[in-house]
């Protein structure tokens, strides 16, 4: 199949009816471009190629889906807590997008049944179905705008999905552990990607955290974000067993 980017599609054939209703049986309304959510269900290792000869796959989406997911999440907790304080929102904002909590939620709404994926890469990749979530909020923005993807993520993910009071009670990533102890105690944390082992879909990133320049501890995985808990929790296992003096 030939992908003709950002242009209106109409649903044509059966491949793009079947998708145009799982759209809708997860969503709650008919695509308009239907490329775009081909597209979104299109992971690196099935990537192919658009008819002006460029490689696609759903990695832009799932940068872009990404952005907006958090600031609508951002958004809607602000103005559910007012009197919450930005340590409390970043921690509850962080539980919801989680890689984790993405997974869980592709699986939950049947959106991990749509994703192309090359079969002998399952395995391999532990976040293609929370990719896949992030890329088609990706998809409805650009299909129907920022209102309507805010109103689908509050409503149809959010208020569905989520019990806020019993969310605040689960334990908190690492990644979100080493942020609020880093405000307590005054640090600087960077994560940076020091190395990438492999080629191709099975390319590992290694990411290295570093406490006031110090280096601490790596991380690996074949995401960054991977590589970034990965790297986060064994940094935090450092810090709560006083085996390195920051």
């Amino acid at each position: 199949m030939k992908f003709r980017p950002f242009r209106s599609v109409r649903i044509a054939n059966a491949a793009d009816k079947q998708l145009s209703q799982a759209i809708k049986s997860i969503l709650g309304y008919k695509p308009r471009n239907i490329f775009l959510y081909h597209l979104a269900f299109l992971h690196k290792s099935a990537t192919q190629e658009s008819s002006n000869g460029l490689k696609v796959n759903n990695e832009r989406l799932e940068f872009l889906g990404d952005a907006i997911l958090d600031a609508v999440t951002a958004d809607y907790l602000f103005k559910t807590f007012p009197t919450r304080d930005e340590g409390f929102l970043t921690e509850m904002r962080s539980k919801i997008v989680s890689r984790a909590m993405l997974n869980k939620l592709s699986q939950k709404m049947g959106i991990d049944t749509l994703i192309q994926l090359d079969g002998s890469s399952q395995g391999v990749f532990r976040s293609f179905k929370g990719d896949a979530f992030e890329a088609l909020i990706g998809a409805v923005y650009l299909d129907k705008g920022y209102s309507f993807t805010r109103k689908i993520i509050i409503d149809r993910i959010i208020h569905h999905f989520f019990n806020i009071d019993e969310l605040f009670t689960q334990e908190v990533n690492f990644n979100i552990s080493i942020i609020d102890w880093r405000q307590r105690e005054r640090k600087q944390v960077q994560f940076s990607v020091v190395n990438e082992i492999g080629t191709g879909y099975k390319k590992q990133y290694v990411v290295e955290l570093s406490i006031d320049g110090l280096t601490v501890e790596r991380g690996q995985d074949y995401s960054i974000k991977g590589a970034e808990q990965n790297a986060a929790e064994k940094s935090w296992q450092k810090i709560n067993s006083a085996i390195i003096d920051l």
